[in-house]
């Protein structure tokens, strides 16, 4: 959410930085709406004003012996008209505040401008693309021959968009999970939580989700409680409403979390496989920190997701998010995109921003500078995937599949499979 008095003042310029980003807003009601608060704040500035005068003529008139009640029912004229004007007026920041919600956050002047997702800039990549004597198999079809993925019957019991994994699948999911939080907390110093998968709408409101992307949200029937899309919502939400103090900065946590996606807009794509899901495992990785370090803190949380792909030893690359493929609340995003030999091609696996204040402020996550004086100021936020759990079980079935229909496990995931070296037919 962009600073209120910002954006009263500055709508034009907000609307220029944002350019197609910012399409779906409805900038004349934002500017109509501004212009009318500005209007009412001064009509009741006014009548304040005037209210005040009113008093004190009425209490110089008490003690002069002069008649009041004239006097006394024009005050309360203005007292009425002030709470006529006063409701008008809340009335007009609820609207404004409600359009305010669903204006995105703007992007840093590192971003590299662009309209979709082929403006994105690669930055670097890591490990080599394999080579294959026969075409590479997709995911789907080594789980399946394993028996470790059952497509069919999680549609029996849920429907389509939904997996069932069996035996040494769940195993390896469960794997992945220990050893991804395993590295975070002990290796790279965030704290875990494990927190709830169903949020209240203020949660949600703040990190960006709603209000504008309630349709993309599974609700509650009977309740105004959602199923979170990433653990980035509750966890973001530890610190709603606080004040943190500068010498506990940055925050560092992570949280394995089950997620929950209605993958409204993604019809016909991926619809086999693991890729996308609407219900999927991910070890979310979130900061908090001063706005001085929180680009630091960017490469920082990057590189520990990064790490995690390099000890399975699959190759991925970094890509910097253009201005028009950047999501609605982050102010500069990379993207990890891991190789896919049975695409043959980089896919997603993680998604690290930095939110600046846009969630704080929408949350009200504020610290109090160490210097003297200070007076607090909002927390810059900052997430990503470290990783996508089902994302990262496709590339292990993939780059580690063997001629004999089995897969080999990375040896860093070894102990966790309880020595367990290869995945074969159950």
């Amino acid at each position: 959410m962009h600073d209120p008095k910002y954006l009263r003042e500055n709508t034009g310029l907000i609307r220029t930085a944002l350019g197609a980003r910012g399409r779906d807003v409805p900038w004349d009601a934002v500017q109509k709406l501004s212009e009318e608060r500005r209007a009412l704040t001064t009509q009741v500035e006014q009548l304040r004003h005037e209210l005040k005068k009113g008093s004190d003529d009425v209490a110089r008139r008490r003690r002069t012996g002069e008649p009041t009640d004239e006097a006394v029912e024009a005050m309360k004229r203005v007292g009425d008209r002030i709470k006529e004007i006063e409701g008008r007026l809340r009335e007009t920041e609820d609207a404004l505040n409600d359009l305010a919600l669903r204006i995105p956050n703007l992007p840093h002047q590192t971003v590299p401008q662009g309209s979709d997702s082929t403006h994105n800039v690669e930055v670097r990549r890591w490990g080599a693309v394999p080579s294959f004597a026969a075409p590479p198999k997709p995911h789907w079809e080594i789980g399946e021959a394993l028996g470790i993925l059952d497509f069919d019957r999680a549609a029996k019991i849920a429907g389509a968009r939904f997996a069932l994994l069996r035996g040494a699948g769940a195993r390896l999911e469960r794997a992945l999970i220990d050893y991804m939080l395993d590295l975070h907390t002990t290796g790279h110093g965030y704290q875990e939580v494990l927190p709830p998968v169903i949020v209240n709408r203020q949660t949600m409101t703040g990190t960006g989700q709603l209000p504008k992307f309630e349709d993309d949200l599974f609700r509650l029937r009977d309740e105004d409680w959602f199923l979170i899309p990433t653990a980035e919502v509750p966890v973001t939400n530890l610190h709603r409403d606080e004040v943190l103090g500068e010498d506990v900065l940055p925050l560092r946590y992570t949280a394995y979390t089950p997620c929950f996606r209605r993958e409204a807009g993604s019809y016909g794509k991926d619809t086999r496989g693991l890729i996308r899901l609407h219900q999927f495992n991910k070890v979310e990785l979130v900061a908090f920190t001063t706005p001085e370090q929180s680009y630091q803190e960017l490469e920082r949380l990057t590189g520990h997701a990064e790490v995690i792909l390099q000890s399975l030893n699959l190759p991925y690359r970094v890509v910097a998010l253009c201005t028009g493929d950047l999501g609605f609340s982050a102010a500069k995003t990379y993207d990890i995109e891991v190789w896919l030999p049975s695409q043959g091609q980089y896919r997603e696996i993680s998604s690290c921003s930095n939110f600046e204040a846009f969630q704080a402020r929408r949350a009200n996550i504020k610290y109090r500078p160490a210097r003297k004086d200070a007076k607090p100021d909002f927390v810059h936020t900052l997430n990503g995937s470290g990783l996508a759990v089902g994302r990262t079980m496709v590339a292990i079935l993939e780059h580690y599949q063997q001629p004999d229909g089995s897969v080999l496990i990375p040896e860093a995931l070894r102990p966790y499979m309880g020595g367990k070296e290869r995945l074969t037919k159950e």
